[in-house]
């Protein structure tokens, strides 16, 4: 089904990843606000058996993980397709993942939001009514596979204000794509 759909190369895709906790769909939310362009919550593509799984505190499989980061690329397609370009909150731990979603969306760069362990782990605590709390934290940590510097892609610290990070984050894609670099925001 894929195949019948138009490729995204004509539009942008702009990824924000990283390990839970660290406000991927609110830094998402407020660039696609923003840029005048549609959000996909990568969260909304897991399956009900992979919600169960987190809920219990059970890390993903690979084999858990491929068919959903097929549906959120999909849904990227569509977005770009209909509005030109997209924002997507998922968080894309390992290079395998973000070549995945890369292959099929063509034309994405990543937003990586990185910071100190103690600081997610403090937002999990006090995080309420989601699927994914503080103990998934190490599992994610130890897959997390930061941007490579060949990844066409940007890391921000997520100390900073969220408005201080999401002017970071704006100044950065108004600029040429240079290789990875990681910015204090």
């Amino acid at each position: 089904m894929q195949e019948d759909l138009p490729s995204s190369d004509n539009g942008s895709v702009l990824i924000v990843m990283g390990v839970c906790g660290v406000g991927k769909s609110l830094i998402a939310e407020r660039l696609a606000d923003a840029l005048g362009c549609g959000l996909v919550e990568a969260d909304d593509f897991h399956s009900p058996q992979n919600k169960r799984k987190m809920a219990a505190g059970e890390a993903l499989s690979d084999g858990d993980r491929l068919p959903w980061l097929d549906a959120v690329a999909l849904a990227a397609r569509l977005q770009v397709y209909c509005t030109g370009s997209s924002v997507v909150a998922c968080s894309s731990l390992k290079r395998t993942y973000r070549d995945r979603l890369r292959s099929s969306l063509q034309s994405c760069r990543f937003l990586h939001l990185a910071g100190p362990r103690a600081l997610i782990k403090e937002r999990l605590c006090n995080r309420q009514g989601h699927f994914v709390g503080e103990t998934l934290l190490d599992s994610q940590l130890a897959t997390l596979e930061p941007l490579n510097t060949d990844e066409d892609g940007f890391t921000l610290e997520i100390s900073s204000p969220v408005d201080r990070i999401v002017d970071s984050a704006l100044k950065e894609l108004r600029q040429a794509p240079p290789p990875h670099q990681t910015i204090a925001s």
